[in-house]
C-alpha cells in the first residue's frame, strides 16, 4: 500500500491473510495504527492545524515548501472532514485539569452569531448576476462562550465612563480574566448550540460556583434558547447594544457630528446602570411625542424605547453590578471575530455546511488550547473504530521525535 508522510512516500508491503467464510486480515496495519487512507495522521494533523489559520491553497503551498510534499487542495479538503469526526466527542468528556481553587465564582454562558459564506447550488445561480446581486449567500453560524470568572463589583458611572471612553486609565481597577474559556461555532442551528453549551456548562459547574449568568444580544429568538436550555442561569441583555441604542436616538435627534452627543447620552447611560430602565423609557417616548420631532426622529425614538421595554426583564444592571457580574458579551464577539470571521471570510471565501463546520471544529480546538489532546483522543477512536482494539505506541510519532 501506498503511504505518504512527513518523510515522504513508502510502499508498504504486508501480508494479507483470508480464509472462506471469515473477515480478512493485515496484522501489520494494526500493529502500525495506519490510518484509513494513505496520508500518515501526523502528515494530517499537520496539515489541519494549517488549514484552521490559513486558505487550503496557502497551507498547499507551505506543505510543498517545508516538507516537499505536492498534497491536492481536494485532499486537504478531505482529510480536514476526517481529522474533525471525534470533535463532538472529544467535548463531550468531563472537563479535566481545572482545578476549582483557581477557577472563578460566576460561571458565565455566552451566545452570538455569524454569517457564514456558502455556496450556493449552481442551478441556483444566475449565468449574469443583476445589479446589486451577490453570488452565493450566508448562514448564520452560532457562537458560544464558557468560561468561569471572579466577581468585579463597579458602580454605574464606573461602567458609564469605560464605555464612553471617559475613564482615566491609572484608577481603572484590573479585571479579573476569564478562567478556562471555551468557544465554539455551528452552523446546526440555535437549538443545537445552546443544549451544546449547556452539556458543557453542567461539565463546569460544581460547589465553587455561586453565580450562573448567561449573555446574548437582543435577539429573541436566540434569547428564548438559552432560557429554555439554561433554566438556573440569569439572562442578561449586552449593554453595549443598549448603549447603541442610545447613539441611534442622540443620532437621530442632534446629528452624527453633534458635539452634545455625549452630554445627552451619559445620564442615560447611567440611568440604565442604575436599574431605572422605565425612567429612560419614559423620557424616549416623551421626546418621541414631542410635536418638533420629525418622523425619522419618532420612528428611531421608539425604536429604542421598544427595545429597552421588550428587554426590561434582563436589564437590571443595578443588581449585576453589585454582585460583581460581567455584563457584556464581549468575549463571544470576540470568538465571532477570531474563530469565524477571520477564517471563514477571507477574501472570495464560500463554503458547504459540511465544509465549514469541520474547519470551526478545529479551529475551535485550536483556540480553545485542546489541540495535542484532541489529537491524541482522535487517534485513539480512529484506531478502536478500523482494527477494534485499543491503540499501541504510535510508530511515526516516536520516528519523528528520534529523528529530531
Amino acid at each position: 500500500m501506498r503511504y505518504l508522510s512527513i518523510f515522504g512516500e513508502l510502499w508498504v508491503a504486508r501480508h494479507y491473510f483470508t480464509a472462506t467464510g471469515q473477515a480478512s486480515s493485515t496484522p501489520l496495519d494494526a500493529a502500525l495504527s495506519l490510518p484509513a487512507t494513505a496520508y500518515s495522521d501526523l502528515l494530517r494533523e499537520w496539515g489541519a492545524y494549517g488549514d484552521t489559520e490559513q486558505a487550503y491553497r496557502e497551507n498547499q503551498t507551505l506543505l510543498e515548501r517545508l516538507l516537499g510534499l505536492t498534497v491536492s487542495v481536494q485532499t486537504l479538503e478531505d482529510q480536514m472532514a476526517r481529522s474533525a469526526v471525534d470533535v463532538d466527542a472529544f467535548y463531550a468528556q468531563p472537563v479535566a485539569d481545572l482545578d476549582p481553587a483557581t477557577e472563578g465564582t460566576i460561571l458565565v454562558a455566552q451566545a452570538d452569531g455569524k454569517g457564514v459564506p456558502l455556496i450556493k447550488a449552481a442551478s441556483d445561480q444566475p449565468v449574469r448576476l443583476g445589479k446589486g446581486q451577490k453570488r452565493g449567500t450566508k448562514k448564520e453560524a452560532i457562537v458560544t462562550a464558557l468560561y468561569t470568572v471572579a466577581p468585579y463589583v463597579r458602580t454605574a458611572d464606573e461602567v458609564a465612563d469605560a464605555i464612553l471612553h471617559a475613564a482615566d486609565p491609572a484608577l481603572v481597577r484590573p479585571r479579573p480574566r476569564p478562567v478556562g474559556k471555551e468557544q465554539h461555532a455551528t452552523l446546526a442551528g440555535k437549538a443545537t448550540a445552546c443544549a451544546d453549551l449547556a452539556a458543557r456548562a453542567a461539565q463546569r459547574d460544581g460547589a465553587h460556583i455561586q453565580h450562573r449568568v448567561a449573555l446574548t444580544d437582543g435577539a429573541e429568538a436566540l434569547q428564548d434558547q438559552m432560557q429554555a436550555q439554561l433554566p438556573g442561569y440569569t439572562l442578561v441583555l449586552d449593554i453595549i447594544h443598549v448603549n447603541e441604542y442610545l447613539w441611534d436616538a442622540v443620532n437621530a435627534l442632534l446629528g452624527e457630528t453633534h458635539v452634545g452627543r455625549t452630554a445627552w447620552i451619559r445620564p442615560k447611560l447611567v440611568q440604565l446602570l442604575q436599574g431605572k430602565t422605565m425612567d429612560v423609557i419614559t423620557a424616549l417616548e416623551t421626546e418621541a411625542a414631542s410635536p418638533t420631532a420629525t418622523e425619522t426622529q419618532r420612528k428611531t425614538l421608539l425604536r429604542t424605547s421598544g427595545y429597552y421595554r421588550r428587554n426590561q426583564p434582563y436589564m437590571h444592571y443595578d443588581d449585576y453590578l453589585a454582585q460583581g457580574w460581567p455584563i457584556g458579551t464581549g468575549v463571544v464577539e470576540g470568538a465571532c471575530g477570531h474563530l469565524v470571521k477571520d477564517r471563514m471570510e477571507k477574501a472570495g471565501m464560500r463554503w458547504t455546511i459540511a465544509g465549514a463546520q469541520a474547519v470551526l471544529d478545529l479551529r475551535a480546538v485550536r483556540l480553545n488550547g485542546d489541540w495535542d489532546a484532541y489529537w491524541v483522543f482522535h487517534r485513539q477512536q480512529q484506531h478502536q473504530r478500523l482494527y477494534a482494539s485499543p491503540p499501541a505506541a504510535l510508530p511515526e510519532e516516536q520516528l519523528f521525535h528520534q529523528a529530531a
